[in-house]
């Protein structure tokens, strides 16, 4: 297998099941391939943020002049994309032999897709020469297979009901799995505002060192700027993250109090963070495309994060109406998404999806219908995302927006040729 499309198609082959906790079969295999990072690592957990989290942490310390790796699942277009070293996404060759390593390291373990490529990304990065490596755990935390490797500084995010048949029923003992990650004597910075108890517990059995928002870090913050403070250090007068959303500033609080856990073996500048913080980009996470019409793009899939996608539409200001383009997951909390943000939809386009697991386009329609408080609005069902989204563009006004959201396959399915910059149709 020369090509990374023939090894992503073998590790599809390998495994009877897309996801199986556990982390025996991962950790021998990655013993055997000597897996290990001669730099710091950072693991970043949680429910929504995580993503986001990796970018700010990535841009800063390359402002900083750091060569990170950042690992990130899933993508949106390409599998390379989930790998970055340097800013720069993995070139697929370069993943190639790395897959090699896995196979023969394997020795007839069963792995899954996610694990096997995990352990891929994971060699490529250790033979990088990094400066820190920056980890995004996949589901959870305790059972992932990002977990075989041990972290310098653990950050989670925020903790909210998604994955609940795999993590528990509520958000203790979803917190109970995110802090898996968590290392005795090492930093772990909770940037949730409420973490769950079981979280906290965690961290104090394992004498972990616990850095609490409002604690041992806080922001506050006006229309213009916003500032931090952590245990030694603070930050005045800094222009908010070029990430949009309010949700952002919680999650640059996290990556601001990391960087200060890690300042004896990563140090960065303040001016690294203020410009790190202005340029960073991630695509689809509540990213606007000016045009005629507006098109904003998130990848919002659970209700927690719905929520702040409806909250961050409301701040946008009028749009005339709102087209809103939806593919889901079929084991998500789709009622209480769909109640959330359809106050904010005036008519909307739901999609299939290429996977098993999605619901179907019929069967987000049949919820939306049976909503008791739904308004009246026109509905539609496609087979695919581009062909949602091309009828979305065919009935929008110039002054309207469309709203792409819900999987990473509903807002890939519309970037696959790129990022669409929407013109009117000429008037007259």
């Amino acid at each position: 297998m020369e090509q990374l499309s023939e090894w992503l198609a073998h590790c599809e082959r390998l495994h009877p099941k897309s996801i199986d906790l556990g982390l025996e079969r991962v950790r021998e295999v990655a013993q055997r391939m000597q897996l290990r990072f001669a730099c710091p690592v950072v693991t970043v957990a949680g429910t929504n943020g995580k993503g986001s989290t990796c970018a700010m942490l990535e841009a800063i310390t390359l402002q900083a002049g750091w060569r990170p790796g950042v690992y990130t699942s899933p993508h949106l277009v390409h599998f390379e994309e989930r790998c970055r070293i340097g800013g720069e996404i993995a070139k697929p060759q370069a993943l190639v032999p790395h897959f090699r390593r896995v196979e023969e390291a394997r020795q007839g373990a069963t792995l899954t897709y996610f694990e096997f490529t995990t352990l891929a990304i994971l060699s490529l990065m250790a033979a990088s020469e990094l400066d820190v490596a920056i980890l995004e755990v996949g589901l959870g935390g305790r059972l992932d297979a990002v977990n075989v490797i041990d972290t310098d500084c653990a950050i989670v995010t925020s903790i909210a009901l998604d994955h609940m048949d795999y993590l528990g029923p509520d958000r203790e003992s979803i917190g109970r799995e995110k802090a898996g990650i968590l290392r005795a004597g090492k930093p772990a910075i909770v940037s949730d505002p409420v973490p769950p108890a079981s979280l906290l517990a965690h961290a104090e059995a394992i004498g972990a060192d616990l850095w609490l928002l409002g604690r041992d870090f806080n922001f506050s913050g006006d229309k213009q700027q916003w500032a931090w403070a952590g245990r030694g250090r603070r930050y005045a007068g800094l222009a908010y993250p070029a990430l949009r959303g309010a949700n952002q500033l919680l999650n640059a609080s996290g990556v601001l109090a990391a960087l200060e856990a890690l300042r004896p073996s990563l140090p960065v500048t303040a001016q690294a963070v203020r410009n790190g913080l202005a340029m960073v980009e991630l695509p689809g996470r509540f990213q606007i495309v000016p045009g005629q019409p507006t098109l904003v793009l998130d990848v919002a899939h659970n209700p927690h994060a719905v929520a702040a996608l409806a909250a961050n539409l409301d701040n946008m200001g009028f749009y005339p109406a709102t087209h809103a383009v939806l593919g889901a997951m079929g084991d998500k909390d789709l009622a209480t998404m769909l109640a959330k943000i359809g106050p904010l939809v005036d008519r909307w386009y739901f999609t299939d999806l290429p996977t098993a697991r999605a619901a179907s386009a019929q069967e987000l329609l049949a919820l939306w219908q049976g909503l008791g408080e739904r308004r009246q609005v026109p509905t539609s069902t496609h087979a695919d995302p581009q062909e949602a989204f091309r009828a979305a563009v065919a009935a929008a006004g110039p002054a309207d927006r469309i709203l792409v959201f819900g999987s990473f396959f509903t807002v890939g399915g519309v970037l696959q040729q790129g990022v669409p910059r929407l013109a009117a149709k000429h008037l007259g």
